[in-house]
């Protein structure tokens, strides 16, 4: 499994990648395999602001839904549109066109705290 060292990742399965206080969020290639085949992925959080590991969204797959957590403080600026017609690009390219928001964080320094490729790959017994 891939899992780039320019991210930084969260215990719940979330990759972020920041530019500047911009930051993209999705789902690691590990969340994509263990939930399967996705079929839907809904996020109605546009233009709210939330806290770290509140739920932004939820992510179906043929037999769960699971849901999505934000890694930092910050409101949500864009979905990716793609994902309504494409769903399985999660699966396919998690860290390419399967991402889901993107976000302006509150505090770009939060973003250090989290995991980095190591540890996230300790996490999950790579």
């Amino acid at each position: 499994m891939q899992f780039p060292d320019n991210l930084r990742y969260t215990k719940d399965h979330e990759w972020i990648s920041m530019n500047g206080d911009e930051a993209t969020v999705g789902i690691t290639e590990f969340a994509q395999r263990e939930l399967g085949d996705i079929v839907f992925v809904d996020i109605n959080t546009v233009g709210k602001s939330l806290s770290a590991n509140e739920i932004f969204g939820t992510v179906e797959a043929v037999k769960t839904v699971s849901d999505l957590y934000l890694p930092v403080a910050g409101s949500i600026s864009e979905v990716n549109g793609d994902l309504e017609g494409s769903p399985e690009s999660v699966n396919t390219d998690p860290y390419g066109k399967g991402w889901m928001i993107k976000m302006k964080v509150n505090n770009p320094a939060d973003v250090d705290a989290l995991l980095d490729a190591a540890a996230y790959k300790a996490l999950i017994g790579e």
